[in-house]
């Protein structure tokens, strides 16, 4: 008698779709268990306008996304497996990018609560679908590499607005074959997911690091500038939907 889970009858008729093989992205506000609901609100607003930004600004947009998932003080982005979004791409342009915005933002506000801190994690693998979102051990390795305790204590004592982390797969896939700088990277993190051992690779981007893109200056702009630039989010959500299993 087979053992395959896909044989297996789900109630309501219900199955999962995957594997799918997906770029995986995560970032996670500081210290938001310490900030008051007003201001957690902000904070979201700001790290959601810092994101689409990015992405944007690197072309990663429409069908190369699947939909956010909202992690209350965080995001997970999938991002497909097109040939036009390599992974260079997502450490050489978009953390960069994410983090000179970031920091323009900072430089901008005078409350210090106000302030931004971001901890971003790369990462791939197979993961699924249903109905209630995205799962996979793919994601729980990354968001285990997100909430590991070195990068939150890097984050801590750095005054740079973003520390980055990623997976032994993307290290040695990318970093240790010479498409990124590898001297920048050190491997501080290890965690444990479904009884294997996992370890993270953290750097700390130069806030200074993606000030030209496409031939122009970049800079953070106020979000009401830029809000017409986007589809509305629950518009957005559905069309996503549609498509994010694909």
């Amino acid at each position: 008698m087979s053992t395959r889970l896909a044989t297996t009858a789900f109630p309501g008729g219900e199955q999962s779709a995957g594997p799918f093989y997906r770029s995986i992205i995560a970032v996670d506000l500081e210290g938001s268990t310490k900030r008051t609901n007003l201001v957690k609100g902000e904070l979201r607003r700001i790290m959601y306008d810092l994101l689409w930004r990015s992405l944007e600004a690197v072309a990663v947009t429409g069908h190369h996304l699947a939909e956010l998932v909202d992690r209350g003080d965080g995001v997970l982005v999938l991002i497909r497996a097109h040939d036009d979004v390599p992974k260079t791409v997502l450490l050489d342009r978009f953390v960069p990018m994410l983090t000179t915005l970031a920091g323009d933002y900072n430089a901008q506000i005078a409350l210090p609560a106000l302030r931004i801190g971001l901890r971003a994690v790369v990462h791939a693998g197979e993961v699924h679908a249903d109905s209630r979102g995205f799962y996979g051990e793919a994601i729980d390795v990354a968001i285990r590499l997100l909430d590991s305790r070195p990068v939150k204590k890097t984050l801590a004592q750095t005054d740079a607005p973003l520390v980055l982390v990623i997976s032994d797969e993307i290290h040695s896939g990318i970093v240790c074959q010479g498409y990124v700088g590898a001297d920048v990277y050190r491997p501080l993190v290890r965690v444990n997911v479904g009884n294997r051992q996992h370890r993270g690779w953290v750097h700390v981007p130069d806030p200074g690091a993606a000030r030209i893109v496409g031939g122009q200056e970049a800079g953070y702009r106020p979000v009401s500038v830029l809000g017409s630039r986007r589809k509305p989010a629950a518009r957005r959500r559905r069309s996503d939907r549609a498509a994010s299993a694909r």
